[in-house]
């Protein structure tokens, strides 16, 4: 089965995708990820993305828009479902290149992380395949994090300490001093 895999980050990517090897598809990575701030921020991301797809050899497809007003016209960060609505524009964007690309199906390397919310990542995975007409393939990994932290660590790839948006790093520090 060919398989699109949103990739979020390099780290995240290692054990998703050799998950999805392992159970036999081959996998398309793909960048998206408008909602990564500042833009070096962004570009460290991309860049152990592309570190990782060189080492682990398979293809990445990048889409590199990068417009933080426009992620924050439609996450509408004030609001509480901010994440939900994070992750379904990525799932969108992501079901659209699969079947773009011919892909049968789609996942993302969210679904490694513990600090995401699965039940947002299932439903909107779900409804991005509805409406593009490709397959959503969900599978909690979360006990693959440890080991997807040591690959990374092994490839010297780059790991950050937040989500990604702007107001996941300002949390984690507010979090340290309040």
């Amino acid at each position: 089965m060919r398989t699109l895999v949103h990739i979020c980050c390099g780290p995240c990517a290692t054990e998703t995708v050799a998950h999805w090897r392992e159970a036999g598809h081959d996998v398309t990575g793909f960048f998206f990820n408008s909602n990564i701030h500042p833009f070096m921020e962004y570009r460290r991301r991309l860049t152990g993305a592309e570190e990782l797809a060189a080492s682990a050899g398979f293809e990445l497809r990048l889409d590199e828009t990068y417009d933080p007003a426009r992620w924050f016209a439609e996450v509408r960060p004030q609001e509480p479902d901010r994440c939900r609505r994070c992750i379904g524009a990525r799932m969108h964007r992501a079901a659209r290149e699969a079947a773009a690309t011919g892909c049968d199906a789609f996942t993302t390397s969210l679904a490694i992380s513990p600090w995401q919310d699965h039940a947002a990542i299932a439903e909107e995975g779900l409804k991005a395949a509805q409406a593009v007409g490709v397959a959503f393939l969900y599978e909690d990994l979360r006990p693959r994090y440890r080991a997807s932290r040591e690959a990374a660590k092994q490839l010297g790839l780059y790991r950050q300490k937040y989500c990604g948006c702007v107001l996941s790093e300002w949390e984690r520090y507010r979090r340290k001093t309040g």
